[in-house]
This record gives structure tokens, sequence and C-alpha cells, in this order.
């Protein structure tokens, strides 16, 4: 096991050994137990040799989702690369929040889909989805998403500060906007600061509302009588936001936690 005595040097031994699981597996086709038995000591010279340029990715911090180019979010296998975020397991609270409370065939928008992770799974669920992103490249990552896994997705790119004029209205309008202050930099690991796209992460310490504000008033005027709003939130500002919906005249806001207990999401209603 010289590649897990590699990844050792850097994280600690079940880190690395979780690591060197995923890559095996995902890259291989090797179970746990096949590695047990020391089958990844007998891969081909042409998959050592991929093996080692993983592995060298893997040591100076590229997270192993891009390295790998997948990673699995609500049972589905999205590809991922620098242009979007890798879905992150508590995202998949808030798809589960839409489902529980918004009868399937309603009408949804995905604000800032990256991979298109949320949108593309609320559309397999049975919804019927469009889904925002300003950029360009995380839209062609998105919709090959999409196709890859079958679902029907309108997406357009669209920038939620200055949103275009749209006639359209949705029963739900879902977001896992950036929301952490450009201060909070400094707290993070280098895996995400260096490889992740900031567009998608930061927001300036002086406005961490501004997107759940725009999301908001692009939302009076564009969800059903009734309507929802999901947010993903940074556990800091869950307060501010729910006030902030009610200052926009939300109704039925809604604190939720996530798995590790933090305030994490914000569900209101339209009037």
């Amino acid at each position: 096991m010289e590649g897990l005595q590699r990844l050792r040097q850097k994280y600690g031994l079940g880190e690395a050994r979780a690591l060197y699981e995923l890559v095996m597996c995902q890259r291989f086709n090797l179970s746990r137990n096949d590695i047990l038995l020391g089958k990844d000591t007998t891969l081909s010279e042409k998959d050592k040799a991929e093996l080692q340029i993983i592995l060298d990715r893997i040591v100076h911090g590229e997270p192993v989702q891009y390295v790998l180019g997948r990673e699995e979010f609500c049972g589905h296998m999205f590809v991922v690369n620098s242009n979007v975020l890798i879905p992150r397991p508590e995202t998949q609270q808030l798809v589960h929040l839409v489902e529980k409370n918004v009868v399937k065939g309603e009408s949804v928008l995905d604000v800032g889909t990256g991979s298109g992770c949320i949108a593309i799974t609320l559309s397999l669920m049975g919804f019927k989805v469009t889904a925002f992103d300003v950029s360009g490249e995380a839209l062609e990552v998105a919709e090959q998403n999409a196709k890859r896994l079958g679902a029907d997705v309108s997406f357009e790119c669209e920038n939620i500060l200055q949103p275009k004029s749209h006639a359209k209205q949705w029963k739900v309008i879902v977001s896992n906007p950036p929301y952490i202050c450009s201060s909070e930099a400094k707290e993070m690991d280098d895996n995400v600061l260096c490889h992740e796209p900031h567009l998608a992460l930061f927001v300036p310490d002086d406005d961490p509302l501004r997107f759940y504000r725009a999301i908001a008033e692009f939302g009076s005027k564009h969800i059903e009588n009734n309507g929802w709003l999901f947010f993903e939130v940074n556990r800091a500002y869950a307060r501010q936001v729910e006030t902030l919906l009610l200052q926009k005249g939300y109704k039925e806001t809604q604190i939720v936690k996530d798995q590790y207990d933090n305030d994490r999401f914000v569900c209101a209603r339209k009037k």
C-alpha cells in the first residue's frame, strides 16, 4: 500500500485510508476487500502511472472530488470540476425540505445552480425545474450532468443581483447562494480556498445578506401566492436572514438545523 503511505504523510491515517479507498473504488473498481487482499498492488503499469498522478494531485491539496471528477449527491453521481462547488452532504437536506413541503409536479427555480445537483435531483423527483447561474462554465457542467442523469431542467444564464425581466412565476425558489464572508477565508482549508470557485463562495463582509436580499426581492414578484422560499445559509446569519424575509413580507418563516446542529436552512412562504 505504497499509495496509502504517501497519503499518510499529509493526512491522518483515517482520512488517508478513506481517500485511498475512494480512489481505488471510483477509478480502479476495487473494493475494500480487494485492497485487503492486495489487489491494489497488481495494477497494470498504465494504472500505476495514473495512480501516481492522482496521488500527486491529492497530496498537493487538490480536492479528491476534482481529481476524480465526480461526487455523489442524493444517490446520484455528479460530474464536478473547479468551475463548480463540490456538493456538500448538508445541502441534501435542502432538497429534502423541498420534497417534504411541496407537492411533486410543482414548478421550482434553483438560483445559483452550480453543478446542478439541487435542480437535477428535484427534477428526478418529479418537479418542473428551472435553474439560474451567472457562470457559463458552471452551466456547461450542470447541463452535462442533466444529460447524463436524464433530468429535464431548463438552464438559464442569469445574474440574480441584476436580473433580466421575467414574466414567469414559480411555486418554489430554492437557493444555496454564496454566503461565506471574505474575512472567514483565513479559517478555511487550503483545499477549498485554493481550488473551489470564489464566485460561488464569498460575499463582502459589509453585505453578507446580499444574495438573500436579491433573491427575496426577485421572489416577491416571481413566487406564486403561498409559494415557498428555501435557503441554505451561513449559520452565523440565520436569524438575520429570517428577519430580512419577514421585512420583505414573507410569512411562516422557519430556521432548520443541519445534521451538525447548526442553523443552516431558512424556509418561508409568500403571502
